[in-house]
């Protein structure tokens, strides 16, 4: 089996615009009148590859911890974009997909809100980008509703360098967080090499 991390390491990953940056505090090293170390992280719970939950911009909205594992593992799709999809583009794209797609754009592959009603009518289960964001800064709000409504994972900040278009088995599971709208996540593709 072939496993590629499509996560980003979190304390040089890119970070969203008003977001504060991830801190490491050391809280005890070995040597310093101590037999261990211990360490905290202080982060937005959007920092580097994760998952929006509905509640990120549902108010009613399930928060990270009530959403179903069987949403983050399980046959998906990379496709390469470039920029921001319509509906008209996700109408064509969908029946060559699993129900989780994964878009790969440079770090900018975007949904506009047609795109996102349309996934949101789909049955897809996750949808995940390169981008820092599922929407294009102009439009932050919109797509994001509608997936929300949907109940529709978002997984944002993956590194897919290298990864081929195709079909994979992802898993990617966030954090157990009672009452967050997010949380970071590991996130890995696999496939079985060619040829077997």
């Amino acid at each position: 089996m072939l496993l590629y991390d499509i996560s980003r390491e979190v304390f040089s990953a890119p970070v969203y615009d008003g977001d504060p940056k991830p801190k490491l505090t050391k809280l005890s090293s070995i040597g310093d009148d101590s037999m261990y170390n211990l360490s905290a992280v202080s982060m937005c719970n959007h920092t580097g590859t994760h998952i929006d939950a509905p509640l990120h911009f549902d108010e009613d909205g399930a928060d990270i911890a009530s959403m179903r594992l069987s949403q983050f593992c399980g046959k998906c799709t990379v496709v390469t974009i470039d920029g921001i999809l319509t509906g008209e583009d996700m109408e064509r794209l969908l029946p060559l997909c699993q129900k989780r797609l994964i878009l790969h754009g440079s770090g900018k592959a975007y949904l506009s809100v047609s795109a996102a009603r349309v996934i949101a009518d789909s049955k897809l289960l996750l949808v995940g980008t390169d981008a820092v964001s599922i929407a294009p800064p102009f439009d932050e709000a919109a797509p994001h509703r509608e997936l929300a409504a949907a109940g529709i994972a978002v997984l944002e900040g993956l590194y897919l360098e290298g990864v081929e278009d195709g079909d994979y088995k992802l898993a990617a599971f966030p954090l157990k967080m009672k009452g967050c709208e997010a949380s970071p996540c590991r996130a890995v593709l696999m496939r079985e090499p060619k040829g077997y």
